[in-house]
């Protein structure tokens, strides 16, 4: 095995990536189980045959207009039927033989399809019909699924659906309502399973993975290339080598030369255990929504892509999201249970309706963090003609520690400044539009003038261009 292949076994199989692959599986919810009950005192109903054997007796009309001996015959027939519903009513299994299981196959995380399985039990001697309801809340499906199951007796039957969750924290989960039959669909039971759960819907762990295999993939090229010399490449020691040709004479280690008679250089790699805080703004200004979701779950879902990153990387990451008020605050830590923490606190940001407090989440930042860290802030600002405040607090963050302030932009503002007006109406919009771009501009140039790096990124690419700035800063050693 190369060097190159062992260290990228090493990254796979180390802590962090071993807890990411399971991470998955640890938050799957557990599996909701009950045995179905009557639905009300009357649960029981006409199958659709019935009704057809009934329209099939009314041929006998036909003869009863020439002879009203057929009305008999009708009634007779009509009563047959009758008598067979009651028949077939009284063979189908009571309710409380059957039971339903909900399986998740795996985490509810924003934006991600995710499957769930319906198993039915059938535990009497009577093969079994079913139309099964599950009543899932409107964030998950726009209509509730139904199902169609067979099932044998005294035997299980599953058949499972999909579903995409449309907003993170928890969801209630209603229960399970059945309509089953025997094959002779005659009659028709009601019965309904008390299946009901609370789910919490985590940001989109989905996209935060693919993160995660980037990196691996990055650390494996930067292990197959530590031969070359990179400036800029931490100042982390790492290993020493001979000399080479090219190398700097700053990183020249005379010890280990007078020791061995020749040049020896000093290798470094990129920093590790540095701190890293994630301040997410939850004011109004983060619920505008773009592509079908707001710009807090956008920012939540770059945050949780970061944070799996910087962990993999060893590094330690706190957060700190606000509005009016402080709503979640992490001392920054290492380790998979502080990734599984972070998951769980990152799926309960909820947005506000007033704009955020933003020299009140500064202030908390540094009475908590006296030491230099990066600051990812992640937050919108209104378009006035004042300094915004939370560019105010930015700069004071900065003096101390390195902050990275990233704005998420809207495609439809800039769509709409590089259109070409076709009338008065629209010139005055498309002016409009170059204006608030300019001035975001400008607000982002100022925070650059004072120390801090600041981009705006587009909604589709949140977290690309956040993993990637992060990654930025640690190879040109900022931090």
């Amino acid at each position: 095995m190369t060097e190159a292949e062992a260290a990228s076994s090493e990254l796979t199989n180390s802590a962090p990536w071993q807890a990411e692959r399971t991470q998955s599986e640890t938050l799957i919810p557990p599996e909701a189980k009950a045995a179905a009950e009557k639905r009300n005192r009357l649960a029981i109903a006409f199958g659709p045959r019935f009704f057809l054997l009934l329209a099939i007796g009314l041929v006998w009309l036909g003869a009863a207009f020439h002879d009203s001996r057929f009305y008999y015959a009708l009634a007779g027939w009509d009563l047959l039927v009758l008598i067979a519903w009651a028949i077939d009513l009284a063979g189908l299994p009571s309710p409380h033989q059957l039971s339903i299981t909900r399986r998740w196959n795996s985490a509810a995380a924003l934006s991600v399809p995710v499957s769930i399985e319906l198993l039915l039990e059938n535990f009497s001697r009577r093969v079994v019909l079913a139309s099964v309801i599950d009543n899932v809340p409107s964030q998950f499906r726009p209509e509730a699924p139904e199902l169609e199951l067979k099932c044998p007796p005294r035997g299980e039957t599953t058949k499972s659906y999909q579903m995409i969750p449309r907003q993170r924290g928890d969801v209630e989960l209603g229960a399970v309502y059945l309509r089953y039959q025997s094959p002779m669909r005659l009659a028709e039971r009601w019965a309904i399973a008390h299946t009901e759960q609370k789910v919490c819907v985590y940001p989109n762990l989905e996209e935060a993975r693919q993160q995660s295999v980037y990196l691996i993939r990055s650390r494996q090229i930067e292990m197959e290339k530590r031969h070359i010399r990179v400036r800029g490449a931490g100042r982390e020691f790492e290993s020493l080598r001979e000399y080479r040709e090219g190398d700097e004479f700053r990183d020249i280690c005379w010890t280990a030369a007078a020791r061995r008679g020749k040049l020896v250089t000093r290798l470094f790699q990129i920093e590790r255990s540095q701190t890293i805080w994630l301040v997410i703004d939850s004011g109004r200004l983060m619920r505008t929504r773009v592509g079908g979701l707001s710009k807090l779950d956008l920012a939540v879902n770059a945050a949780l892509s970061l944070a799996e990153v910087a962990l993999g990387t060893g590094d330690r990451v706190g957060l700190l999201a606000y509005g009016r008020q402080l709503q979640k605050r992490m001392l920054p830590y290492r380790g998979s249970l502080h990734l599984r923490q972070l998951i769980q606190q990152l799926a309960y940001i909820r947005a506000e309706a007033a704009e955020g407090d933003h020299l009140q989440a500064v202030s908390a930042l540094l009475s908590t963090q006296k030491r230099r860290s990066l600051v990812v802030w992640l937050t919108d600002f209104p378009e006035t003609a004042m300094v915004p405040e939370v560019i105010d607090a930015a700069s004071q963050a900065a003096l101390r520690h390195l902050v990275l302030f990233v704005v998420i932009g809207q495609p439809d503002l800039v769509k709409l400044a590089g259109s070409e007006p076709d009338s008065v109406r629209n010139m005055y919009r498309t002016t409009a539009a170059q204006e608030t771009l300019h001035r975001r501009e400008l607000l982002l140039g100022k925070l650059r003038q004072r120390g801090a790096l600041a981009l705006e990124v587009s909604s589709a690419a949140a977290s690309v261009a956040l993993v990637n700035s992060y990654l930025d800063i640690k190879q040109r050693n900022l931090l």
